[in-house]
């Protein structure tokens, strides 16, 4: 695969845009209802340098997109929060977790916005303003999407840690020191062994694909790009 310096330029800049905007978002909805651990920190910033982790946002998608996964992810550095800190613990994991999600949600939206201004940008720099665009209003909903699933450490299995009853939240939240290893085998591990034995086990990226194309046409169809 032969990747471009300006392939490099269109995807690189919006990527770290989502990933920072999202982390920034959990630390300042935690400072917000009660917790100032990620404040304190300095984590409440549009430094990306404060959120990329050099594996999880550099090395593992890279791998990812060059061995043509069926489904790129990756993380940054978790903006520490002391749940205990906040005002209402339970409902307030909540809040915070569904701040990341719900803020590239807002950045895909803009993005898609963003279009309509193209013809009063030069045209020498239409063309990659226009990709950087596109590439936005896709790795922030793919983003949003991804967070979502309902296993720990990701946000959606802290939304449904704070959403279950207690008898079931417990053991779901028990999961978190493992579940980058459980995403792991669902998404590259469980295909791979499906390919060959002649399956095709590659359920959650399936999941994933159809669920992200909603959001996309959802948004597109709000924002006047359908």
């Amino acid at each position: 695969m032969n990747i471009s310096l300006y392939d490099i330029s269109v995807w690189v800049l919006p990527l770290v845009i989502a990933i920072t905007f999202h982390e920034a978002a959990h630390g300042f909805v935690a400072h917000r209802l009660g917790d100032n651990t990620a404040w304190q920190l300095g984590r409440v910033s549009f430094n990306p340098l404060k959120h990329i982790d050099p594996f999880g946002t550099i090395i593992l998608p890279g791998v990812l997109l060059l061995s043509h996964s069926p489904f790129l992810f990756g993380y940054a550095k978790p903006v520490p929060v002391n749940f205990r800190n906040l005002n209402h613990p339970r409902l307030d994991m909540v809040w915070v977790a569904l701040a990341g999600p719900a803020t590239n949600i807002l950045l895909a939206t803009a993005a898609a916005l963003a279009f309509h201004a193209l013809p009063l940008v030069p045209a020498n720099a239409a063309q990659w303003i226009a990709d950087n665009l596109k590439n936005a209003f896709l790795i922030n909903i793919v983003l949003a999407i991804f967070n979502m699933m309902p296993i720990p450490p990701l946000d959606g299995g802290r939304v449904a840690a704070g959403l279950l009853p207690r008898q079931l939240a417990y053991p779901l939240s028990r999961l978190e020191p493992y579940g980058m290893l459980i995403l792991i085998g669902l998404l590259i591990l469980l295909p791979v062994v499906g390919a060959q034995l002649g399956l095709n086990l590659d359920v959650i990226s399936a999941i994933l694909r159809t669920l992200t194309g909603y959001v996309i046409r959802t948004l597109l169809l709000i924002t006047g790009n359908a």
